[in-house]
């Protein structure tokens, strides 16, 4: 009987080009950059290359969190 190898896992990704962060994010490209601006989301420059890192995103993401409990908590 022949085993079939088991595929290596991907390694997760350390940065995100804009257009992906766009996608994990579910945002538009003007969206991303204002974030950007505003520090709200951190980002890296590589050569002409802007990149989002991974944990920027997670820590986009638990700041969006944070604000909306905040959110609720106000208006209870």
């Amino acid at each position: 009987m022949d085993t079939v190898p088991i595929p290596e896992p991907v390694p997760d990704r350390h940065l995100y080009r804009i257009s992906e962060a766009m996608r994990l994010l579910s945002m538009s490209r003007s969206v991303i950059y204002e974030q950007i601006r505003s520090g709200r989301l951190r980002s890296v420059k590589q050569g002409r290359t802007r990149l989002v890192p991974a944990q920027a995103i997670h820590d986009y993401i638990q700041l969006l969190i944070h604000e909306t409990e905040d959110n609720h908590g106000q208006a209870a």
